[in-house]
């Protein structure tokens, strides 16, 4: 097939193709229910001091992207990834897919478009999550690992909103052109991605 004739197709993950979000499921997997609420609490907390003190302060720009940082370095840090898999067989029991936009996917798939997998979601386990749904690409929030043992800190820029609708682009300049383009996502948080392609689809 001639590269300029290709279509893409991409999906968001948590409450697209997915029903709810897999962020939370993962974390209270891991770290447990108390340790995580407590985190949360805490990061809240900050956030809310902080706030207090200095309304402009650059780091509390994007409130979800500050508190989703504080919560990955305080319950991953130091954490290996060889014990990791407990918790992704865990999570495949979590989930639950939403059929429609599953099938959708195979629909892409059987006509031969290329599938991009953009989430919120962390590269230490959407792969796993995703390994039986046929797919080209996955753009998500990756971790810094060292030595095997997860730093806690984001290596990629949040892939979310505005975030992840700049990854998609670059995606989209180095491995286009595409014909068509079809996108998958949940409203608000998908919009700016969405506006990148030209049949919409909003879950």
């Amino acid at each position: 097939m001639p590269k300029g004739s290709r279509t893409i197709a991409v999906f968001d993950f948590d409450n697209t193709l997915i029903r709810g979000d897999s962020l939370w499921p993962f974390l209270t997997a891991l770290a447990g229910w108390p340790r995580s609420c407590f985190a949360m609490v805490e990061t809240i907390a900050t956030f809310i001091r902080r706030y207090m003190k200095d309304k402009n302060d650059p780091e509390l720009k994007d409130p979800r992207t500050f508190i989703k940082a504080r919560l990955l370095k305080h319950l991953l840090t130091g954490y290996w990834v060889g014990n990791l898999t407990p918790i992704f067989e865990k999570l495949q029991r979590w989930q639950k897919w939403n059929e429609p936009v599953r099938q959708a996917l195979l629909d892409h798939q059987a006509q031969g478009h290329h599938i991009v997998i953009a989430s919120g979601s962390l590269d230490l386990y959407l792969p796993w999550l995703l390994q039986d749904l046929p797919h080209q690409a996955v753009i998500c929030t990756r971790m810094e690992i060292k030595e095997g043992f997860i730093s806690g800190k984001m290596v990629t820029e949040n892939c979310v909103r505005a975030g992840k609708a700049e990854m998609v682009a670059d995606y989209i300049a180095e491995q286009g052109p595409f014909e068509d383009s079809w996108g998958y996502g949940n409203f608000p948080h998908d919009l700016p991605m969405l506006n990148l392609l030209k049949q919409r689809i909003l879950v």
